[in-house]
């Protein structure tokens, strides 16, 4: 029954991300009068499973490039939460030599997995997951100098077991509140509605932003967003989903920054470590089907 439960999840959630999305939450005058009280929002932009270790038309380095040349802003800097052990990934030459050129373009690095495969933490023992956020958070010291201290579970998930681990190597829990929904689902990596799924997630959180629900940092209101830098569409179409946050943004009545992608490494830390989850029993709330996807298990 437990496979079945989680097979008919698999089938659900591939058909959501990839077909039905709900149109945008209408605008009420209410919500627009608020909205005028609330600071402007400056996206926070993430990555996730990286780095590449292809030799050919490697998306990671693609991501980089267009990060440091586009004509939103030049020079934005993200969070890239690494898989530092996956030997499609971090465990490569190629891959630690693309985090070591993150770290060094002032972009940060978090730790994703330090396991051979993108294993979800909790079906970790506690010492094999113990070994495991030693070995990442010594991966990233020997990279960056210092310890990490951003740390995004694998698929979300997290339980109070997993969380007291996180909290006892000094790992601080970044979620998201915008997802590309780009991640590999059954073996498709397109994304022909991300427009529209965009704009429907960013609705939604405008109505957090209205009623002063998210934290404001430096004068502007940091709004969290997931890609994927494995996904060669995701890096190929970087810049227009640059572009399709900001009109996503006009459309919903969303102030943005003058500068609405961070550019600033400690502006970025700042506003990364006011939007960690702070206790395993904080309400969080996850864009498109990942609430329901974890809903029947316990935090």
């Amino acid at each position: 029954m437990k496979h079945l439960t989680g097979l008919l999840r698999a089938l659900a959630i591939a058909g959501c991300l990839g077909g039905c999305i709900s149109a945008p939450i209408e605008l009420t005058a209410q919500t627009q009068q608020r909205l005028k009280t609330q600071p402007p929002i400056r996206f926070l932009l993430t990555f996730d499973d990286g780095p590449s270790a292809s030799s050919l038309f490697n998306p990671t380095q693609s991501v980089l490039d267009d990060l440091a040349h586009n004509p939103l802003l030049p020079g934005i800097k993200a969070v890239f939460f690494v898989q530092t052990r996956a030997p499609r990934a971090g465990g490569s030459e190629i891959g630690r030599e693309l985090m070591v050129r993150e770290h060094a373009q002032g972009h940060l690095l978090g730790l994703h997995t330090a396991t051979p495969w993108h294993t979800n933490h909790r079906s970790l023992s506690p010492a094999q997951l113990e070994q495991s956020l030693s070995d990442g958070s010594a991966d990233l010291a020997a990279i960056s100098g210092a310890p990490t201290s951003l740390l995004r579970p694998p698929f979300w998930n997290y339980d109070k077991r997993t969380f007291a681990a996180y909290q006892r190597h000094g790992l601080q829990v970044l979620l998201t509140d915008l997802s590309a929904n780009d991640g590999k689902v059954w073996g498709i990596t397109a994304s022909p509605r991300r427009r529209a799924n965009l704009l429907r997630q960013l609705s939604e959180v405008r109505e957090q932003i209205a009623v002063g629900a998210l934290p404001v940092v430096d004068g502007v209101i940091p709004l969290v967003v997931t890609f994927h830098d494995l996904n060669r569409y995701t890096s190929r179409h970087l810049q227009e989903y640059l572009q399709i946050l900001m009109d996503s943004a006009r459309a919903t009545g969303v102030a943005t920054a003058e500068k609405p992608f961070y550019d600033d490494t400690r502006q970025l830390q700042r506003a990364v470590m006011a939007r960690t989850v702070r206790s395993s029993a904080q309400s969080v709330h996850l864009p498109g089907m990942w609430n329901w996807w974890w809903a029947g298990d316990s935090q």
